[in-house]
């Protein structure tokens, strides 16, 4: 007789589950792994979150390094209050600085310090190299987090 495997919390099995259900289970588990890796990695690595990384990341992409938080939040996948407090993170580590937008008085603009841009060319090949060995490859779920340090 051949096992059947339960799904997370819900009580049905694969077998009930429909494709769409079991492809969605498979990239969450697939999203969550990936970003384990990565927030090791770049941790170990370059005392960064993956968060962190990606603001910096995006930031080296845009003209003079610079852009307004509505535009950085747009293009990851963080809600306000979390950007900025990344953003926070990084301006007290002297990665970025914030400054008044002059065309919008409103806005907030976050520019890359030359530290902040250093450290994020030095973690682009980490970061790269996670996404290269664990996007494509099959699922093993093998990242554990790294202890938490009570912050």
């Amino acid at each position: 007789m051949a096992a059947t495997k339960v799904s997370v919390g819900t009580g049905e099995t694969n077998a009930d589950a429909s494709a769409d259900v079991r492809e969605w289970r498979e990239l969450l588990a697939r999203h969550a792994d990936l970003t384990c890796a990565l927030d090791r990695a770049l941790q170990v690595g370059h005392s960064l979150g993956m968060s962190e990384y990606e603001v910096l990341e995006r930031l080296a992409e845009f003209p003079e390094h610079s852009a307004k938080v509505a535009t950085i939040a747009k293009s990851v996948h963080l809600s306000q209050s979390a950007l900025s407090r990344v953003i926070g993170r990084l301006e007290v580590a002297g990665l970025v600085e914030r400054h008044m937008c002059p065309e919008d008085r409103r806005a907030i603009n976050v520019r890359l310090t030359d530290e902040g841009l250093q450290l994020q060319g030095e973690a682009q090949p980490t970061q790269r190299q996670v996404l290269a060995e664990r996007l494509h490859a099959p699922l093993v779920k093998t990242c554990e987090p790294l202890p938490s340090t009570g912050d």
